[in-house]
Formats: C-alpha cells, structure tokens, sequence
C-alpha cells in the first residue's frame, strides 16, 4: 500500500517536472515570464487592465496611491508589454502614445489578481 502511494507521487512529481520544462522551453512564455521579471512590469499590467494606459493616468493613480514608477520606466514596459500582444497603443499626438489591454493582457492582469488574491493579498 505504501509503494502505491510512493508511485503516485513519482507519478505526479514527473507531471510537475514535464509541465514545468514545456512552461520554461516554450518561447511565448519565456518571454513573458522575463518581462514579468521586470522592475514595475506587474504594475503595467494592473495600470492597463483598470484602463490607466495613458501616462497622466497612470502617474495620477500611482501618486494618489503613494506609489513611484518613473516614466521613463512606464514607457519601456508598455513597449515590452506591446510588443508581447499584452497591450496595444495609439497615437495621442506625434510624441505621445496611449496603451490598451488586449485579451491577453486582460487574461494576464486577471490571473496575476487572483494569484495575489490566493496568496494574501
């Protein structure tokens, strides 16, 4: 009885291992796993998903909130966070740009809210 136990959980183990090696091998994820290893990239995500994509939005929450994220940091992440199908942008003048979820990006922001949710926060 005490062997059977053992094999499952070598079993599952393996699962985990399999799971885990196409999660790192896969290139879509690996990408998004190091960009979400970036300094201020979760709060890119978050910013976007409650529709603060544009800078003065997203300066405006961060402030009342007493939290920092410089702009020049906002823009590289929204760039990496577009160029991964997270975001996307239009034009607010020749200089300027504004950011937008896409389904994905909603999908992302939504699961990184239930994860932080799941683990206290």
């Amino acid at each position: 009885m005490l062997e059977a136990g053992r094999e499952r959980k070598d079993m599952a183990n393996m699962e985990i291992e399999e799971k885990t090696k196409r999660i790192l091998k896969n290139p879509k994820l690996a990408a998004i796993k190091t960009v979400l290893e970036k300094d201020h990239t979760i709060d890119c995500l978050l910013l976007l998903y409650m529709d603060k994509g544009k800078w003065k939005d997203a300066k405006e929450f961060m402030t009342e909130n007493k939290l920092t994220i410089s702009d020049g940091t906002f823009r590289a992440r929204m760039i990496e966070i577009e160029n991964l199908g997270l975001a996307k942008s239009g034009r607010i003048d020749p200089l300027k740009k504004y950011y937008l979820k896409t389904e994905l990006g909603e999908k992302v922001a939504e699961l990184l809210l239930k994860l932080f949710d799941e683990i206290g926060g």
